[in-house]
C-alpha cells in the first residue's frame, strides 16, 4: 500500500514538472512576440539613423580626400602681397616721426637762453672817464628805454638843477608808472615821461622809477657842478 503510494505521487510530481515546463515556454514565445509599436519605432529610427551616420561618415571622409589642406601656408597671390605691402608703407609714412630728446634739448636750451637775454636787469652808465653800473627796474618805461639802447647807446646832455640832480631830455616820451617818490644819491627816474633824472642829493616828487647806481664810488666827482654829457648803454 505503502509503494503504490509513492509510485502515484511520483507520477503526480513529474506531470507537475512538464506542465510548469510547456507553460514556460510559452510565456516566454509571447514575451518574444509581443513588441510595442513605439519599441519598433525607435529600433527602425536607430537602425536609419545608424545607416545615415554611416553615409554622413563617408561623405566626410571623401570630401577630405577630395579637398586640399586649407592649413597649409601657401603664400598669397602676389596682387595680395603687393597690397599688404603698400598698406605697410603707408602706415609707416602716416607716423610722425617723434624728435629725438637732444634736439628738444637744444632747441629748449636756445629758448631759454633768448629768455634770458629779453630780460635785461643791468645797464652802464658813462659819465666823462668814470663808468657805472645801474640795476634796472622792471616796468613798462624800462622795457622802452632798454630797446632804444639796442639799436644804439643814448646819449643826454644832463645840466644841473637845484644841487641835487641832473636832468636831461631823452627827446622821446616813454611810458610812465608815476608814484610820490623821495629819493637818494644814486637813483634814476623819469620826469614828465620824457625826461631822465639822476640824483647825488635828494628830492620828493612824482616820478616813474628806472634804476639806481649799484656803488657811488665817485659818483659826486663825476657829476660835478655843471652840465655833463652821459651816456646810456647796455652791458
Amino acid at each position: 500500500m505503502r509503494a503504490k503510494f509513492l509510485q502515484l505521487l511520483f507520477c503526480v510530481i513529474v506531470i507537475a514538472i512538464f506542465l510548469f515546463g510547456c507553460s514556460g515556454i510559452e510565456n516566454g514565445s509571447n514575451t518574444e512576440a509581443f513588441i510595442p509599436p513605439s519599441s519598433k519605432a525607435t529600433q527602425v529610427a536607430d537602425n536609419g539613423h545608424s545607416s545615415d551616420m554611416g553615409s554622413d561618415t563617408e561623405d566626410f571622409v571623401a570630401n577630405n580626400e577630395s579637398t586640399p589642406n586649407q592649413t597649409d601656408n601657401s603664400p598669397l597671390d602676389g596682387e595680395e602681397s603687393s597690397t599688404l605691402l603698400n598698406n605697410s608703407d603707408s602706415s609707416n609714412l602716416s607716423q610722425p616721426k617723434m624728435p629725438e630728446e637732444s634736439n628738444l634739448s637744444e632747441s629748449q636750451a636756445n629758448d631759454n637762453s633768448a629768455t634770458e637775454e629779453s630780460i635785461v636787469e643791468k645797464m652802464t652808465l658813462q659819465i666823462g672817464n668814470s663808468s657805472f653800473t645801474v640795476t634796472l627796474e622792471s616796468n613798462a618805461a624800462v622795457e622802452a628805454l632798454v630797446d632804444m639802447m639796442r639799436e644804439a647807446p643814448v646819449v643826454i646832455q644832463m645840466s644841473d638843477y637845484s644841487g641835487f640832480e641832473k636832468v636831461g631830455s631823452l627827446g622821446t616820451s616813454l611810458p610812465t608808472s608815476n608814484s610820490q617818490t623821495t629819493t637818494k644819491p644814486g637813483d634814476i627816474v623819469l620826469y614828465n615821461g620824457n625826461q631822465i633824472v639822476i640824483f647825488y642829493g635828494s628830492n620828493s616828487w612824482s616820478y616813474t622809477r628806472l634804476g639806481k647806481i649799484d656803488d657811488l664810488s665817485g659818483w659826486e666827482d663825476a657829476l660835478g657842478s655843471s652840465d655833463v654829457t652821459v651816456t646810456f648803454s647796455l652791458g
